[in-house]
């Protein structure tokens, strides 16, 4: 918490916000609004299944990574130019597939993306692109980082999940792909009320991932942290919670040596599952592709730990 600076993130009411409604086939769209600092607003998309209605359910975050305009391509918006084709590309809209299986679903968008993007001063009002590394650079110099604010904003968002008669409190699972890998690892090291997590496309030794490969975005870099600590090492504080890793065998961000560098950080998290007696509650589902979301044991996954 110290080193990604989540423990200096400000708390204050939520203030939640329905600003839009609107019903798409099988399900209704919300836009919500919530404040997680002071003067600091989340909008997020909210995804209703109409065939699932009644009772409390259980909800799923689906925080969105890189090259997704935020919310709008997990949430599916595929009137908005582009969407479709990164949804064909990345399999990108899993926040409708999880709401189609009558999960309350929540997409974010987080800080850099979508709604949410700084301003650069070069008139860049690219609708994909993020502002990740204009939020680190003000952010280091007061012992903050992007991780860290993402991962709090995701805790603010289980506040409000908690607040809603529509949800189950003790049943809320957190699932993203790449950027939003990173979101769910951060977020479910950090917050004990996720009950379970998927992380794709995001999992890997830092060494051959973010320091040899040196031109990730901003937002993957924490300051001192591979002296601390591998990926494998903050994965391991979700056990004994259930956890899914999707690895794509092709995924160029495995590093130079492929699955044998996401492997070795798997070695430490089954031991931690392993010392808690929950090597049931881990899970590799490594899939024949690039950088994507898989998806097919994720659903089924969600549903044995959580039901629905």
């Amino acid at each position: 918490m110290a080193l990604t600076g989540y423990d200096t993130m400000m708390t204050c009411p939520l203030i939640p916000r329905v600003t839009e409604k609107v019903e798409r086939g099988t399900y209704i769209r919300e836009r919500v609004e919530i404040q997680t600092e002071p003067g600091v607003i989340m909008p997020i998309y909210v995804l209703i299944s109409k065939e699932h209605a009644g009772g409390k359910r259980p909800a799923v975050i689906a925080p969105h990574g890189h090259d997704s305009g935020g919310k709008i391509t997990v949430a599916g918006c595929v009137e908005i130019p582009g969407v479709a084709e990164r949804i064909k590309s990345y399999n990108y809209d899993y926040g409708v597939q999880f709401a189609k299986e009558g999960f309350a679903v929540f997409c974010p968008d987080a800080r850099g993306f979508g709604e949410r993007r700084e301003w650069t001063g070069q008139g860049d009002d690219k609708l994909f692109t993020s502002t990740c590394l204009q939020l680190n650079q003000m952010a280091y110099p007061v012992g903050q980082t992007v991780a860290g604010m993402w991962a709090w904003d995701i805790s603010r968002l289980i506040d409000y999940i908690q607040s809603r008669e529509d949800c189950d409190p003790r049943r809320i699972e957190c699932a993203g792909l790449s950027g939003g890998g990173l979101q769910t690892l951060w977020a479910a090291a950090l917050d004990s009320r996720i009950s379970c997590a998927v992380i794709s496309g995001y999992f890997y030794g830092y060494k051959e991932s973010l320091l040899k490969l040196s031109n990730n975005c901003s937002c993957n870099y924490v300051p001192h942290l591979w002296e601390y600590a591998d990926m494998g090492d903050i994965a391991a504080l979700i056990a004994p919670r259930p956890l899914l890793i999707e690895t794509g065998t092709r995924d160029p961000l495995n590093g130079e040596s492929g699955l044998k560098n996401v492997e070795s950080q798997y070695r430490i998290v089954k031991k931690a599952y392993a010392l808690l007696k929950a090597k049931d509650k881990l899970a590799h589902d490594i899939f024949e592709g690039e950088h994507m979301w898989h998806g097919l044991e994720a659903v089924p996954w969600m549903k044995k730990w959580l039901g629905k």
